[in-house]
């Protein structure tokens, strides 16, 4: 057996940069909210010596959370409540786009019907349950 049989295969450039954007796209959104709920709560705290809030959400779907949000900005009520809204709404948003780049790569850049369906399963079980229930 020669060392070539043993060797694992490397990776192709395709699937490195697509694990390149995956990383960058997870580690944004996480930093990304991390900062929104840093910035909302000091704010929060600022004024009421308080990180609490106290309002429903009962019975939304994501979608119902932030329109709400972005009609209370449109009044122009920025307050700390739509900071840390934000960050909660970034956080719930990185893996569905984590997955829709995968499907997007599994069918366009590799052409892999297999794993384009079974993601595109995953992103449809995704859209429902935050956007449509």
């Amino acid at each position: 057996m020669s060392e070539q049989d043993l060797s694992v295969p490397l990776e192709s450039p395709g699937q490195a940069r697509m694990d390149v954007l995956v990383g960058y796209l997870l580690l944004g959104g996480v930093m990304l909210s991390l900062l929104l709920l840093v910035a909302g709560l000091t704010w929060k705290w600022t004024i009421t010596r308080q990180f609490g809030f106290d309002y429903p959400i009962v019975g939304m779907n994501f979608f119902e959370f932030v329109t709400n949000e972005i009609r209370i900005v449109m009044h122009g009520e920025f307050r700390p409540r739509v900071l840390v809204n934000g960050g909660i709404a970034v956080l719930m948003l990185t893996p569905y786009l984590r997955v829709l780049a995968s499907v997007l790569y599994f069918a366009i850049g590799l052409k892999n019907w297999k794993y384009t369906v079974f993601t595109s399963i995953v992103l449809a079980i995704l859209t429902y349950s935050l956007f449509l229930r």
